[in-house]
């Protein structure tokens, strides 16, 4: 029996996990200390882009500032 696997690829999910690792940076943020201006915080909230989110999150682990981690390249 074939499973179907399509929803873990569908805009949808793709978009629950995006909000699940906006969550976890802006908590990686916070336990280590950093004050968020809510700009920050919404820029973070409304991002839907994987790759940019994990880029942040990877960064937040080690950064000294705010400007560590959200830097343009």
């Amino acid at each position: 029996m074939a499973v179907d696997l399509s929803f873990y690829k569908s805009p949808i999910s793709q978009e629950i996990r995006a909000e699940g690792e906006a969550r976890a940076l802006l908590v990686v943020l916070q336990a280590r200390g950093f004050q968020l201006p809510a700009a920050t915080e919404q820029k973070v909230s409304e991002c839907r882009d994987s790759r940019t989110l994990n880029q942040w999150l990877t960064r937040a682990a080690t950064a000294d500032s705010l400007d560590e981690v959200f830097h343009e390249d």
